[in-house]
């Protein structure tokens, strides 16, 4: 039997919170049982608790006190986010108030795959000085680096570290490239899977040792932080690139910037670092084959609307009383 419930939706600017509560609301409307409504998060701890009384769902856009807003709102069955990491949220505890959490369902990893892309090309082939050069007038005058630096993806190793729904995406765009796609993961995946994705398992330490390119899909937590550091460095090939598109934290920004300056690696495409946004005064900022984006690798519309429907999806499973999907556990 079908229960109506309330779903709070804290932002801290209305403008777009009412955006967002217009997607939810028109989605919603197709089987109607459930209800969202808008909650300011500008308002004090008080009133936000109040007028979340009767929430069985919770999406907070902003970095509020989720677990003490979870404590306060009896009845509360699950927080829903709109991105793919839950870093923020400490699940542990939220668990034990009752309270699951559960990531986007992969409504960005289309978009973030080909953001990964995007930095790969633009690493090996170095489009950002291109563009930059044009712009300034100088038709390549100050394009500069050795032929070798100049390379193709035909024949080259990448390396995917984590095959879940975007790294699987970006080992299928991969596809017709000529290159070797190989994949390390902590999670087992069927022989189906591997092959709609069309990569092949190997150990971490080999990915790195022989990879041209390594691109990091993780989620951030205990077992990720800082994975890809010193040591890691010095295993990769001198010619290879470092592609981060998950969480910046993932990578010992220092010991990147250590790798860069001593050629244990040629270079590096981030849309993702340790502290955002990054320092003006940040060295990665001034090291040649380094790009770095603003954080943005999911910003497309279609992402939007994928986040949209997976949230309305979750809130009509919990009225409905099932379990709800994309439900991220404590590590």
């Amino acid at each position: 039997m079908s229960t109506t419930l309330t779903t709070a939706v804290l932002v801290a600017q209305k403008t777009v919170g009412a955006r967002r509560l217009e997607l939810l609301q028109k989605q919603a409307q197709k089987e109607g049982i459930v209800t969202f409504k808008l909650v300011d998060a500008a308002q004090s701890d008080e009133a936000i608790v109040a007028a979340c009384q009767g929430a069985a769902v919770l999406i907070a856009l902003d970095r509020v006190e989720t677990v003490e807003l979870a404590r306060n709102i009896p009845g509360l069955k699950l927080i829903q986010t709109f991105s793919a990491g839950t870093e923020r949220l400490d699940k542990a505890l939220l668990l034990n108030l009752g309270v699951q959490v559960a990531n986007n369902g992969g409504a960005n990893a289309v978009c973030v795959a080909e953001h990964a892309m995007w930095l790969i090309l633009t690493i090996l082939h170095k489009f950002d000085r291109q563009i930059a050069s044009l712009r300034a007038g100088r038709w390549a005058a100050d394009v500069t680096g050795e032929r070798e630096e100049f390379r193709t993806l035909v024949d080259k190793r990448i390396g995917i570290v984590g095959l879940g729904r975007i790294g699987s995406r970006v080992a299928k765009r991969l596809a017709g490239w000529e290159c070797d796609v190989v994949y390390h993961d902590v999670a087992e995946f069927d022989t189906d899977y591997e092959r709609s994705a069309g990569a092949r398992r190997i150990p971490l330490d080999e990915l790195l040792a022989t990879s041209d390119v390594v691109t990091l899909h993780v989620p951030l937590d205990r077992l990720t932080r800082h994975m890809i550091s010193d040591a890691e460095f010095e295993a990769m090939k001198r010619t290879a690139v470092l592609i981060n598109t998950c969480r910046g934290p993932a990578v010992d920004e220092a010991a990147l910037i250590r790798a860069l300056q001593s050629g244990e690696i040629f270079g590096a495409g981030l849309d993702v670092t340790e502290v955002e946004p990054i320092d003006p005064d940040n060295t990665l900022l001034s090291l040649p084959n380094v790009v770095i984006t603003p954080h943005q690798g999911a910003r497309a519309i279609e992402s939007e609307r994928n986040a949209t429907l997976n949230a309305v999806e979750n809130a009509e499973r919990i009225a409905q009383g099932k379990e709800p999907l994309w439900v991220v556990h404590p590590v």
